[in-house]
């Protein structure tokens, strides 16, 4: 590009809402460039729930709109990710001390019928002292529910949505950050400074800007913008813990506290079980947001009322938190706010900036569709929607059956270890072959940076996902820093460090 580049959409924030809406535009026939002030899903969008679910609870709340977007987004998201998106069964485990069973009835047929399900189970009503998740809980508890949600690798849908976007012709600049942009001569002079030797310094002139930033949306308007934020925007920390298996099936659990709040415990990596959420106000740096001693007290002491064997805080092996920008009133409990989306545009002579407030992963892309909708004044040379049929990368896999994928897989490359094979699969899906890029043997690989991480790996990582640090591989691409020795982790730090080329990716289109 020119020492002042020009486009139609600068995006600011390369979290799930902004990667989804540079997708989006860039099918659409427009120019689009992506910074990042850090690493792609570096906060927010990489510290959910792992899910893509239509929102339970939120039907307490009257949020039928929102349930029933969810929902529908569920199927479809199925359909673009079957490598990283599967379907899950959930264990609501019910007492009389809790809502009505009638009333649990009611709510989960609207779940079953708001959004059109087709692909997954419906609900049913289920005996703990037949089904297989009632041996882990406690003896009170002798009957439930059952209905059915999606879990998600949510780093990986922000990367594998970004890379979309890179090929059909968006620019994304990781470690790169806004430093200043104002009106004028009817476009948006933008300033762009790299964060790291990984980013970039660039002038940009733009038609339309999005404040896509997640928690920082409201820093954005102020500076560099100069605009004053229009909604009371609340900082959430939601917190995590993970722990080893507490149950050794597949069915996950909804959890209802004695405070109305939810707690999920999800089998998680193999060996691990997931328990979250926390709702907490927070003032801080989200990069900095940690889960506090009270958090994880608290989810221990949520899950141990309904486990026969109680979960104590020395069993965590690992905590995340991240910060969600909801938008209510200071009065309402934070486990309240809304988790809808609200997109507001600021029009001075007729250039708008559009900002992003709040969201959920399992609507970004509907919430970009509406971007592009109330852009189209502005932008109206862009081509209809399209992302509802468009696989990410790695997802058109013959007729998104992932285990005949994997089978097919396994018969393929009868030399690498299943376990390997089968995390290859399910992370990278049908772009598998560009990691092993005709390989016969372990050895083809590379260099063995310990387990089960090679060379191979690490360099389509940095090749082709931006990745720029250990951290970036072994917490956001993969989720081997559960697994991986300090050994491993101190070889793959030396590898990034020796053989790492800046221009592999992420300064072009």
């Amino acid at each position: 590009m020119s020492a002042r580049d020009e486009v139609d959409l600068l995006i600011i924030g390369g979290g799930i809402n902004g990667v989804g809406i540079a997708r989006d535009a860039a099918g659409r026939g427009l120019s689009v460039l992506l910074c990042e002030q850090g690493d792609l899903g570096g906060a927010t969008s990489s510290a959910s729930t792992k899910l893509i679910h239509g929102g339970l609870r939120y039907l307490e709340h009257y949020e039928f709109r929102l349930v029933r977007e969810s929902l529908r987004e569920r199927e479809i998201l199925l359909d673009l990710a079957p490598h990283i998106v599967r379907p899950m069964r959930f264990v609501l485990a019910h007492n009389k001390n809790q809502r009505p069973a009638w009333m649990i009835r009611i709510g989960l047929f609207i779940y079953d019928h708001l959004g059109g399900r087709k692909k997954l189970a419906g609900s049913h009503g289920i005996s703990f002292r037949k089904h297989p998740s009632g041996r882990s809980l406690n003896t009170e508890f002798d009957k439930g529910f059952i209905y059915s949600d999606c879990c998600v690798d949510d780093a990986r849908l922000v990367i594998l949505n970004a890379m979309s976007a890179r090929e059909i012709g968006a620019e994304i600049l990781t470690h790169t950050k806004c430093t200043e942009a104002k009106r004028d001569n009817g476009q948006w002079q933008v300033t762009l400074s790299a964060t790291s030797k990984h980013g970039a310094d660039r002038d940009v002139t733009a038609k339309v800007l999005i404040n896509a930033a997640g928690p920082w949306v409201g820093e954005v308007l102020n500076e560099p913008l100069s605009l004053q934020n229009p909604h009371s925007l609340r900082r959430v920390k939601g917190s995590h813990i993970v722990v080893p298996q507490l149950f050794d099936h597949e069915f996950a659990y909804i959890f209802q506290n004695p405070d109305n709040r939810i707690v999920f415990a999800i089998p998680y990596e193999n060996n691990f079980t997931l328990i979250g959420t926390t709702d907490v106000d927070y003032d801080g740096d989200p990069m900095q947001a940690q889960a506090s001693e009270e958090e994880v007290a608290y989810l221990c002491e949520a899950v141990s009322r309904y486990f026969k064997t109680p979960v104590k805080t020395t069993d965590v092996v690992w905590s995340y938190s991240g910060v969600r920008p909801l938008f209510g009133e200071v009065e309402n409990e934070a486990s309240g706010l809304s988790r809808d989306y609200l997109l507001d545009i600021d029009i001075e002579n007729d250039v708008p900036v559009l900002s992003v407030f709040g969201g959920k992963i399992t609507t970004y892309r509907k919430l970009a569709e509406q971007v592009l909708k109330k852009l189209r004044p502005w932008l109206p040379e862009q081509q209809p929607p399209w992302t509802e049929q468009g696989s990410l990368p790695g997802g058109d896999i013959e007729n998104n059956h992932f285990e005949a994928f994997l089978n097919e897989i396994l018969g393929q490359y009868p030399w690498m270890p299943t376990a390997l094979l089968n995390r290859y699969a399910r992370a990278y899906g049908t772009r598998i072959h560009k990691i092993l890029n005709n390989a016969s043997s372990l050895q083809d690989l590379g260099v063995h940076l310990g387990d089960l991480l090679y060379e191979a790996e690490v360099r389509y990582l940095s090749a082709e996902e931006w990745a720029r640090t250990a951290e970036d591989i072994l917490w956001r691409r993969t989720k081997l820093g559960l697994h991986v020795t300090p050994e491993t982790v101190e070889n793959l730090e030396t590898w990034m460090t020796t053989h790492f080329e800046n221009s592999t990716q992420g300064t072009t289109a």
